[in-house]
């Protein structure tokens, strides 16, 4: 999306984990590889979970899981270290018995929506994390994509994506099973990076991409790549989507608000684009194209004293080049 995109700004070096933001080269070692099996050696889905686990993940407390237990409406159904501990569709009966019990709704409706998930789990959750859970307090409906499932009646208000489960249960019960997830999601995309600019090879750029992101849910700056992509092959809206969901990971990141701004000063609509440009500048006040642009915009809206600084900042950064001309016949 940059007017110039040098070699060596071509890698994006990131955080990993929540925010996923720009870091200095020199501040982050060469990522280590984990073995093939090792990112998924605690796959959520097939792991199980201690009721204190359990209730920090979900905030049951320990004395109502045991209620709920004694109730039969949700039961340890495996064993850790030879005690009695729950799996994954335990945990999805229990999100679902929260938020029933949330709504005051008394155990004897409970037990009879939980059965009816319960029993249905099996038929309907092939594969678990495409499952989708509403409830409006007194019944369950279980979604997935080929249908759906109404153990009760009602009208549905609260949806609940079971495959965040997998998000949360790494981000709080399994840290070092998140970090080598980041770590393999950070590998995929530096290989995604080197192929999303040749159209030959953008297809593996965006299957990469999209895999990094399904090892680290808050790689936002994938979400920004895969919208250059998307950009590049004229799909404006899909384009937008990735930026506004990479800022939704990192509200900060620069070069996400910076496309957003661009996107608009093309569509020619520069009043709104100037918001987002300023926010890429905020956040990197060495953000060049983005002083730049900002700058353009202010001309187009006729405000060329609030340009006249940008054009100078422009050129402070980039001395050279055609684009440098350009500001200079600004001022």
């Amino acid at each position: 999306m940059s007017r110039k995109k040098k070699q060596q700004e071509k890698i994006i070096h990131v955080v990993f984990g929540p925010g996923g933001g720009r870091v200095a080269p020199e501040r982050l070692g060469a990522p280590s590889e984990p073995p093939p099996s090792s990112a998924g050696s605690r796959e959520p889905v097939t792991d199980v979970f201690t009721r204190s686990e359990i209730a920090r993940l979900i905030g049951l407390s320990e004395s109502r899981l045991r209620t709920l237990d004694k109730s039969g409406i949700v039961t340890p159904s495996a064993r850790r270290k030879g005690r009695r501990a729950y799996d994954f569709q335990d945990l999805i009966a229990l999100r679902a018995a929260k938020a029933l019990l949330d709504n005051n709704i008394g155990l004897r409706q409970v037990t009879r929506a939980i059965a009816n998930l319960r029993s249905n789990l099996p038929r309907l959750a092939r594969p678990l994390h495409e499952l989708r859970i509403v409830s409006d307090g007194r019944r369950v409906v279980v979604q997935t994509t080929e249908g759906h499932f109404e153990p009760e009646t009602g009208q549905m208000v609260l949806d609940l994506e079971v495959k965040t489960l997998r998000e949360d249960i790494v981000r709080v019960l399994r840290p070092s099973a998140g970090r080598e997830r980041a770590k393999t999601a950070y590998d995929l995309y530096l290989r995604a990076s080197e192929l999303d600019e040749d159209p030959a090879t953008m297809n593996e750029a965006v299957a990469l991409y999209e895999k990094a992101i399904e090892y680290d849910p808050w790689l936002a700056i994938a979400h920004t790549n895969l919208g250059n992509i998307a950009f590049r092959r004229q799909d404006v809206d899909l384009a937008r989507q990735h930026y506004q969901k990479a800022l939704e990971i990192d509200g900060r990141q620069p070069e996400a608000k910076y496309n957003l701004g661009y996107l608009m000063l093309e569509r020619g609509e520069p009043e709104k684009s100037v918001e987002y440009f300023l926010g890429a500048l905020e956040a990197d006040p060495h953000f060049a194209d983005a002083y730049f642009n900002l700058a353009m915009a202010y001309e187009q809206l006729g405000e060329t004293e609030k340009a006249r600084p940008l054009w100078q900042n422009y050129i402070s950064l980039e001395p050279q080049g055609t684009w440098t001309d350009i500001a200079r016949r600004h001022l």
